[in-house]
């Protein structure tokens, strides 16, 4: 049996795997200017990476939102779109063992999949996600360069930019400690440090659609959340999601492969089409 390859190509990077016998065979990313040269680009690393030939390859899925440039089989194997959030579910479900679940894609904005069983379905988003952390990024810290932010932000103390519960309580609150968020931002002064602002700009992100997901999943008796895409790179996700687990009695899970969910869910469709 030979390889199945998924591609996601997003708005800022293009994730690629194959899927040889229900097993990931090495994933990668790249970044390029345009989404069609980080689809070629992908794809011809992958080959060389692996050394695989074109022979060795079954079929081609492709989804994202650069899945739109494609209109031909690439380099004449056969090639298939998938829908998005389908992959997103698919992929998500493969690599957590998660039936029941929803799936928050931290891309560029942040989208909710609602899994249960065969059942998979998008439910929303919001306009929050790696996009805003370059765009705050840039306006704020002059840069947009990922590693910089993570560097700045371990450095830095949320107590100086975040109002918290203990801020403005002598006692904690009914259901929220005193080191519970009140306010994001709320205590960042004109002159507050970088590494404060970075880890400021990341935990705003991070909370904000730890808590978007949570408030997704209200009357659907789901607990579990499967948290994929680049955003689960962040060091900060180890510290800002156990923190929500405790505090509303849910569970975020981050798979191994996270930031190829979607890639991985592509290839997995091959079987349904």
């Amino acid at each position: 049996m030979g390889i199945v390859i998924g591609i996601d190509v997003g708005i800022s990077t293009t994730k690629i795997v194959g899927l040889r016998e229900g097993r990931v065979v090495s994933p990668i990313r790249i970044t390029a200017t345009d989404q069609v040269t980080s689809l070629y680009g992908a794809f011809g690393k992958y080959l060389h990476d692996n050394k695989v030939e074109l022979t060795d390859i079954d079929q081609i899925m492709v989804t994202g939102v650069g899945a739109s440039y494609v209109s031909e089989p690439i380099y004449g194997i056969p090639t298939q779109k998938v829908d998005e959030f389908m992959a997103d579910g698919m992929g998500a479900r493969f690599e957590s063992g998660l039936s029941k679940a929803i799936v928050v894609s931290m891309g560029t904005g942040t989208s909710f999949v609602q899994c249960d069983g065969d059942d998979i379905r998008h439910i929303g988003g919001i306009g929050i996600g790696g996009g805003t952390l370059q765009g705050l990024s840039r306006v704020m810290l002059n840069t947009r360069d990922p590693k910089q932010i993570q560097s700045l932000a371990m450095q830095g103390d949320i107590s100086h930019i975040n109002l918290l519960i203990g801020d403005i309580s002598t006692r904690p609150l009914p259901g929220l400690p005193m080191d519970a968020t009140a306010s994001l931002f709320s205590k960042a002064q004109y002159d507050a440090p970088k590494e404060d602002v970075a880890l400021g700009i990341i935990t705003m992100v991070l909370q904000t659609i730890g808590s978007a997901a949570i408030l997704s999943a209200l009357n659907s008796g789901i607990k579990d959340f499967v948290l994929i895409g680049n955003l689960t790179l962040l060091p900060q996700c180890k510290d800002i999601y156990p923190m929500l687990e405790k505090l509303y009695k849910v569970h975020f899970h981050i798979p191994k492969y996270a930031e190829f969910c979607t890639a991985i869910g592509a290839a997995l469709n091959y079987r349904k089409v």
